[in-house]
């Protein structure tokens, strides 16, 4: 993990049992990215997924837990299958700010190992969001290969 001054920026790895293109459509497929994009210990509810997945579209993300729902947007920045994913991340624990996220696939073998790179957050957001970021690829993972 690294840092700037006075905006942090966090790192997560996680290897995930599956080929490469099939990890990077899992976050482009609005119907599967319900599934898993959530913090997996706070609520069983599926959140509401909208995605324009070309670079410029937008995402919106509405994730829901105990305390009501967390609304995440951004705009995509990259996308090169099956190697990278560069979005804006707006939400109000990232601050209500956008805030970068990059999303690395690199292919071992039959698996893949996912960095997600969060840029530009604020000090007081890095610890929740390297769980938060954590919690989310454990979930891939397991829905990936079910």
């Amino acid at each position: 993990m690294t840092a700037t001054a006075n905006v942090p920026s966090i790192t997560v790895k996680r290897k995930i049992a599956a080929p490469a293109q099939q990890v990077f459509e899992a976050w482009l497929n609005p119907e599967f990215l319900a599934q898993w994009m959530r913090p997996c210990s706070s609520s069983t509810q599926l959140s509401d997924i909208k995605v324009d997945a070309c670079v410029g579209g937008a995402f919106e993300i509405i994730m829901h837990v105990a305390s009501g729902p967390v609304p995440h947007t951004g705009v995509y920045q990259i996308i090169d299958a099956p190697r990278q994913l560069v979005f804006t991340w707006n939400s109000p624990h990232a601050g209500n700010h956008d805030s970068l996220v990059t999303v690395d696939f690199y292919a071992e073998g039959d698996a893949t190992e996912v960095v997600v790179t969060h840029e530009r957050l604020p000090e007081a957001a890095r610890n929740g969001h390297i769980g938060g970021w954590t919690e989310i690829l454990e979930s891939l993972a397991q829905k990936i290969n079910t």
